[in-house]
């Protein structure tokens, strides 16, 4: 499987990592670390050097209860960064909900739209069919300010599915080219800890579209609820665990804030590859 974006081809065949960039002051795992230009660039830099295909550039964080950011203080936070990362050899991600944000990322080099909210928002679809850009398709149950409250499903497995099948067929209807569409089933985004387990232990089924599935596990608060009580900077075991899972179960994206790690984790476990049975 491979994506295509300009004269850019990514090889899925084994999973690549993508490196977060968090350009903001109140993301739940780095919050203020990389919200600087220059911070930002430096770390960014460091996770390609680290193995990193992708640099996902966020702008707003979509924690538990996050406020809203003006669409000027996203532009001033992401567009920089994505200029300098267009002179790197990497793929540019822009993590974004707003149809302005994405188009101005295009213009500046961006190659993918990762959008929580599944080009849901007014004028999204109609960026992401003009661009003819890969587009990852979240789900989430609810918005980031509300998305934990009491989350419920008749089954997390099939109605992720339904989610995406809507939405890939709103996509398509749009003109956006199948082949151009990435799947995220959103851990933690509207699931309980139960709802995220499920949905690692049967990951596989998102792959009935033949599409590529992106996972984005790193430093998840589910790891908090399932290790006995770790802090963001204790989850780092979990979220190999879960990179490992996923691996095994045919990712073809991994989201990550830990780039060095996971990566070791992934040549580790592909160098066994060739000679199992």
């Amino acid at each position: 499987m491979k994506l295509n974006s300009g004269n850019k081809t990514l090889d899925l065949s084994c999973p690549v990592v993508m490196g977060i960039l968090n350009a903001t002051p109140d993301s739940f795992s780095d919050g203020g670390k990389f919200n600087t230009y220059e911070t930002a660039c430096l770390h960014a830099d460091e996770m390609i050097a680290q193995g990193a295909k992708i640099i996902d550039v966020g702008g707003e964080s979509t924690r538990p209860g996050a406020p809203e950011v003006s669409l000027a203080d996203e532009l001033e936070r992401v567009i920089p960064l994505i200029q300098h990362l267009s002179k790197k050899d990497v793929w540019i991600s822009i993590d974004t909900s707003k149809a302005e944000v994405m188009r101005q990322a295009i213009d500046a080099g961006a190659n993918i739209i990762n959008d929580v909210r599944a080009l849901q928002e007014p004028g999204a679809l109609d960026v992401a069919a003009e661009a003819g850009l890969p587009v990852c398709l979240m789900h989430m149950q609810g918005t980031p300010r509300t998305m934990q409250t009491s989350p419920e499903y008749r089954n997390v497995i099939e109605d992720i599915c339904e989610f995406f099948k809507l939405r890939i067929d709103a996509c398509i209807a749009a003109g956006v080219k199948r082949e151009n569409i990435i799947l995220d089933p959103g851990f933690g985004f509207g699931k309980t800890l139960e709802h995220n387990l499920q949905i690692l232990a049967n990951q596989i089924e998102f792959h009935r579209f033949n599409l590529p599935v992106l996972i984005g596990l790193s430093r998840k608060s589910m790891f908090d609820k399932l290790c006995g009580g770790r802090t963001v900077e204790q989850r780092l075991a979990g979220s190999l665990a879960g990179a490992m899972l996923s691996a095994q179960k045919s990712a073809h994206i991994l989201r990550v804030h830990d780039v060095e790690e996971t990566q070791d984790v992934l040549d580790v476990f592909f160098a066994t590859q060739k000679y199992s049975k």
